[in-house]
């Protein structure tokens, strides 16, 4: 009977699989198991000088714009251990106990990380596997969710790796990985060029965050140079305030009926006379539900009220590893029919739960537009494990509660029937170009349960007429619409940029911290001066190019279904960064045209040193500081230490607390430097 290490992505994880099983270690099957657990990435690639040949060591370490683009031919793509900055069990030490759990004997290793679009979940377990120099055999259990049905199918059917470079998750997670550690040689550029131009920021580029700073920037700059040009045109308006109006085609260049000035608008209305409405017509029509959103769109639904992505991906992430909701990092903007099938006895639990009235859940069948037969983990929606109280949640982190209703009743709306309304369209009898369009609701079905969008056309009044006025109306050129979460996730989506999850987490990334680049406020996104500085670099780049970030993507996609070698995927690095040097050198001269000069540096006060004592110390002259913290050595006590004796004295601690020191002369080291000093003892 074989015996095999599953290695879970996660301690949450290794919980869940132990729950599925029957334990952390036991017999399910027909294999006796042992979970451990891995923490995410343990491993990194080396520094790019530590990956070439001792001779070319200096112009990979170097930003200097003669040593790029570099020849990846040279890098031997090496990896080596994440350092941690948590306490604990480093990650070295981690995968020393798991390699000496599998000499315990063991016939090979299940692979059991999160199955993504990504490949990551497969890149980051052979990382492991490889540092461990495991030769045995690899299992791969590829399941949708965490719930114990899911995990137990997996575990049934597990598909044996014999090679991983003839297995294309990890091909397209390691060629991912390559191209984004090789593209760090656009960041080395644009930095050097901005120091170099007085700017002391570090201008982080990459195929997603250039793409998104450069939309927003960009629409920043069209917002700062709106210029309201106000015109007026002749509009009739019948009692129940249905507005005609005449049809813009949106490429005219100029709309000989819309005026600049008040005057000539107003003696254009007095060449109309009130008219009759005719043509009236009436129309019965039917809207299905929206498709079921992904986790970009749950994040820009969710800002508005104070989310932030950050938050968003963290607390979504725990709802799932405690099974409330589904796997987060998906595709799919549908569902299975064996996943309909699944959520359906748990429905009306849900809408209960989230305050939705049973009765609108009336189409239980499966909607082909939302129900079809491919797909991997399924659209994000509520698990089949229900949350006794909304107020359960609020322990897995900020918003928790938002995310499940939203999510949930985003889902129930498929089980809603359509949305009907009266389409309503008339003319006018003596000017039937002015003409009006509106809907009146007749059953609101699932726009009861969720209705995200508002429709401009929809009226509570089918009454048309019977006659209309003819009005002056004004307006003005649309101003740009100011970024958003939603407008970029939009913008993103559209042109197939990124998946749900890749764009909230690089939207989370790019807002964190003193240097982020974006500035992120209940939605609306600004650029830092960092952000700024990112965005004029890449302006005409390939690396802020939509167009080239999608075929990025489908490079990735056809490595890992083997129709594209890593390697040529590897050349498209070298060809971006060699078209986006030159442009990057070109846009540096912008920056002080668009954000003025960059700020003078300010002068720092240089530390006094501190007073020197010299003496004979055990045979030998020493130099030591004649303070310690705030305290100054008397004479008395200069002499006791140089004589090599322990000597006691009252201080304060950085919090201003007393305390007694005690101590004395001794070896110091600092940054790798030895020198004597004051050494205090241990009590």
């Amino acid at each position: 009977m074989p015996k095999y290490l599953i290695l879970a992505e996660k301690p949450s994880a290794a919980k869940n699989f132990a729950k599925a099983l029957g334990g952390s270690a036991g017999h399910f099957a027909d294999f006796d198991y042992r979970i451990m657990n891995l923490r995410g990435h343990l491993m990194t690639f080396r520094e790019p000088e530590e990956m070439v040949p001792e001779t070319l060591a200096k112009k990979y370490k170097s930003w200097k714009l003669a040593d790029m683009p570099w020849q990846l031919n040279d890098l031997n793509w090496q990896r080596t251990y994440i350092r941690t900055r948590t306490k604990g069990t480093t990650n070295k030490q981690l995968l020393d106990q798991i390699k000496a759990e599998l000499k315990q004997g063991y016939d090979g290793i299940i692979i059991a990380t999160d199955t993504d679009p990504s490949g990551e979940g497969d890149l980051l377990a052979f990382e492991a596997i490889d540092a461990m120099r495991w030769q045995g055999a690899v299992l791969r259990a590829n399941f949708m969710d965490e719930t114990p049905q899911s995990i137990q199918q997996a575990m049934r059917q597990l598909v044996p790796i014999a090679d991983k470079w003839q297995y294309g998750p990890y091909l397209k997670g390691e060629s991912r990985s390559r191209w984004d550690f090789a593209s760090m040689q656009l960041t080395r550029i644009a930095t050097t060029l901005v120091k170099g131009a007085g700017y002391a920021v570090v201008a982080r580029e990459g195929r997603l965050k250039s793409v998104i700073i450069w939309k927003i920037y960009e629409q920043w700059q069209k917002i700062n140079a709106y210029v309201p040009v106000p015109y007026y045109e002749v509009k009739f308006k019948d009692p129940a305030g249905h507005v005609f109006a005449r049809k813009v085609d949106p490429k005219a260049e100029q709309i000989a009926w819309r005026h600049a000035q008040r005057s000539e608008g107003e003696a254009d209305v007095a060449t109309y006379h009130e008219s009759a409405v005719a043509n009236e017509k009436h129309t019965t029509k039917r809207q299905a539900p929206p498709k079921l959103i992904d986790l970009a769109g749950l994040a820009a639904l969710l800002a508005p009220q104070g989310l932030s992505a950050k938050q968003v991906l963290s607390t979504y992430q725990k709802l799932y590893e405690a099974q409330y909701v589904s796997y987060p990092r998906t595709e799919d903007r549908n569902v299975t029919p064996e996943q309909f099938n699944e959520l359906l006895p748990a429905v009306d639990q849900i809408a209960d739960l989230v305050q939705v009235d049973r009765q609108l859940l009336s189409h239980r069948q499966p909607r082909k537009t939302h129900v079809k037969p491919q797909g991997s983990h399924g659209a994000n929606r509520p698990g089949t494990k229900v949350p006794v109280s909304l107020d359960q949640l609020e322990k897995y982190g900020p918003g928790a509660r938002q995310i499940y209703t939203t999510l949930a009743k985003n889902y129930l709306a498929m089980l809603a029937e359509d949305y009907v309304y009266d389409h309503v369209t008339a003319d006018l009898l003596d000017y039937p170009d002015f003409k009006t369009a509106f809907n009146v609701p007749i059953a609101l079905n699932y726009k009861a349960i969720f209705n995200v969008e508002t429709d401009d056309t929809e009226s509570q009044s089918a009454t048309l007429g019977p006659t209309a006025q003819p009005e002056l109306a004004e307006g003005k050129n649309p101003k740009p619409q100011t970024p958003t979460t939603k407008w970029i996730m939009a913008f993103l989506e559209k042109n197939n940029v990124g998946t749900g999850a890749t764009r909230v987490s690089t939207l989370s990334d790019m807002s964190q911290g003193t240097k982020g680049m974006l500035n992120e406020s209940r939605g609306k996104l600004t650029p830092t001066q960092t952000g700024n500085i990112s965005a004029i670099m890449v302006e005409n780049t390939w690396i802020a190019s939509p167009k080239i970030t999608k075929r990025l993507f489908e490079m990735m996609d056809e490595v890992e279904q083997f129709k594209m070698p890593m390697a040529q995927l590897l050349d498209s690095v070298t060809q971006v960064i060699a078209h986006d040097m030159p442009q990057m050198e070109a846009n540096v001269a912008n920056l002080t045209q668009r954000l003025g000069p960059p700020p003078k540096k300010r002068k720092v006060k240089a530390k006094p040193k501190a007073e020197q004592v010299t003496g004979i110390f055990k045979g030998q002259e020493v130099h030591f500081a004649k303070t310690w913290g705030n305290h100054t050595f008397t004479e008395t006590e200069i002499a006791d230490l140089l004589a090599g004796k322990t000597i006691t004295f009252e201080t304060t601690t950085k919090q201003k607390k007393p305390f007694t020191a005690k101590g004395q002369l001794g070896k110091r080291t600092f940054r790798g430097n030895e020198y004597t000093g004051f050494k205090l003892l241990k009590a």
